[in-house]
């Protein structure tokens, strides 16, 4: 290595949580538009049925309960939680390569994965944001306004949403999301605050350019 090697940026791991409607998908997704050469998303298991604007491989990995069981069993999840009477976990393997790439990975997961996260031994590559809705019956409304689930579904999201909130303080940041081009760019600049935090090969760098100046002063 030269003294004129780059340094190079360490890859984290940038979860986003919010309860259903709040607007965490609208904003990952639109994230990963925007930054698409230094992020990559991970792609959640999870057992629910495939609803009607979802891709596979793309939004989630449909996946049977079965094998669902045999990914966690094996150790095969980085966390893995229980939502909306289906279960959702991160496969190891991507993040983990995605992360020796030096890229960024982002989450679009629950408050539960996101504590298995800080309390495992990656806690340090994990920045955390929680999104809020403006109102109680804002939330409703997009919840209303997406069309994909009966009435009754929309209900339990509703009561799940009044448990799932109160776990804001468990983050490092909170975006209420009342406008979504505003909340947009506040977190694209949380993504670009922490990547300046997290810099990796600096000692090897800081060493060889003493190295070197020692010998180019004799």
């Amino acid at each position: 290595m030269s003294a004129s090697s780059k340094i190079v940026d360490r890859g984290f791991m940038l979860v986003v949580s919010s309860p259903s409607g709040a607007g965490k998908t609208t904003l990952t997704r639109n994230l990963l538009q925007e930054e698409k050469d230094d992020v990559v998303m991970s792609v959640s298991v999870t057992t629910r049925q495939k609803r009607p604007s979802e891709i596979e491989g793309v939004h989630y990995n449909f996946i049977t309960q079965k094998r669902f069981d045999q990914m966690r069993d094996n150790g095969d999840l980085l966390e893995h939680a229980k939502v909306h009477d289906h279960y959702y976990g991160t496969p190891r393997e991507p993040v983990d390569a995605a992360l020796a790439a030096g890229k960024d990975v982002l989450f679009d997961i629950d408050w539960q994965g996101t504590r298995q996260l800080k309390e495992s031994v990656l806690a340090p590559d994990v920045v955390t944001v929680f999104v809020l809705p403006p109102s109680a019956a804002e939330l409703k409304a997009r919840l209303e306004r997406r069309a994909e689930d009966p009435a009754d579904v929309i209900a339990r999201r509703l009561r799940n949403a009044a448990e799932e909130i109160p776990h804001w303080n468990e983050y490092d940041y909170v975006l209420v999301n009342s406008d979504l081009d505003k909340s947009f760019m506040r977190l694209r600049s949380i993504l670009q605050t922490e990547r300046l935090k997290r810099v990796q090969n600096v000692q090897t760098l800081v060493d060889q350019l003493v190295a070197d100046l020692a010998k180019l002063t004799g």
